[in-house]
């Protein structure tokens, strides 16, 4: 089902629609699945395959300064930078001096994550995103360091995988002698969305 408004949902039990459905002025493309005891239940197209994959989205990142992490413009959102963490804080480090390639794959995953858990507060839905436009990957590395790219494909990947063919993206995988807090990785991204 394609809701573009809220009567676009009418007869569906709010108390089933109300926590996926968003008034954000673009379409959510809603998948319906039906309960063992007969009751409607609302998941998306996108949750669903995070649920089969076994992904977990992660909380979103606390406010780092006086910026937003989502913008629309247009049917374009910009996202701001996110680096790299998981449950026990920030992932940080230096790959080619105290990190490797594979836990730098691992923190660009762990950043393309949280990019999707933003994108999912800020637009409601995962299933609003028509494609992954751009995506810039810093890299916390050592003088002389080559294989950044190996490195954020981590983000890369992770986005074919719970997108498909919209995850598919332009890319910049620069290497760098710091990032914020010490991180290992930070991920920036544009997305189209449907309208």
């Amino acid at each position: 089902m394609l809701a573009c408004r809220p009567e676009d949902a009418s007869g569906i039990s709010q108390r089933n629609v109300a926590s996926e459905f968003r008034e954000v002025n673009q379409c959510v493309r809603l998948t319906f699945i039906h309960r063992a005891e007969g009751v409607e239940a609302v998941a998306t197209e996108i949750e669903k395959r995070l649920h089969n994959l076994g992904i977990v989205l992660p909380g979103l990142p606390a406010p780092g300064g006086n910026f937003v992490p989502a913008k629309t413009v247009g049917s374009m959102v910009y996202l701001s930078g996110v680096i790299s963490t998981n449950a026990e804080g920030v992932i940080a480090g230096t790959v080619g001096l105290d990190r490797t390639v594979d836990e730098g794959y691992a923190a660009a995953r762990a950043c393309a994550l949280t990019q999707l858990a933003v994108l999912k507060y800020h637009l409601g839905s995962l299933d609003a995103i028509k494609s992954v436009v751009g995506v810039n990957g810093y890299v916390n590395a050592a003088a002389g360091f080559a294989d950044s790219p190996r490195v954020i494909n981590g983000a890369s990947d992770l986005l074919v995988e719970v997108l498909g063919d919209a995850g598919h993206h332009v890319r910049a995988a620069i290497g760098v002698s710091a990032l914020p807090r010490n991180a290992l990785v930070e991920v920036q991204m544009t997305v189209e969305i449907a309208r």
